[in-house]
Formats: structure tokens, C-alpha cells, sequence
């Protein structure tokens, strides 16, 4: 009688460790590239303009944080 297993162990090497570190790192900063540009663009409105949109200056930070990681 034949019998066929379909679980195969994943190796994952060094060098993909290393790539996906650095992915990680690429994303990281691409997110607070992001986080950054959003606070800096929402800051430089005037309060007018910000209610116009709906939004307290206090709430800045919580919207760049969502625009960037979306928490």
C-alpha cells in the first residue's frame, strides 16, 4: 500500500530572511513617508480650512496615523 504525504517542511534561508527584513524596512519608511507628508500638508491649512473640512487641529496626528497605517 502507497501512501502519499502532502506536507512539505518550508526552509527559509538566510537570504530571505535578509530580503524580507529589508522589504519590511523599505515599508516601514515608506509608511512614515507618508505619516510625515499627511501631517506636514494638514498643519500648513488654516483653521478655516481645516473646518471646512471637518477637522480639528488636534485630530491631525490620528488622521495621518490612519492615512499611513490605517489604525
Amino acid at each position: 500500500m502507497a501512501y502519499a504525504s502532502g506536507i512539505r517542511r518550508i526552509e527559509i534561508g538566510l537570504a530571505e530572511r535578509v530580503a524580507a527584513f529589508f522589504r519590511g524596512l523599505s515599508d516601514s519608511r515608506r509608511r512614515y513617508s507618508v505619516y510625515r507628508q499627511t501631517v506636514r500638508e494638514l498643519a500648513a491649512l488654516s483653521e478655516r480650512d481645516l473646518a471646512d473640512l471637518g477637522i480639528h487641529r488636534s485630530s491631525i496626528t490620528t488622521i495621518a496615523m490612519e492615512a499611513a497605517y490605517g489604525k
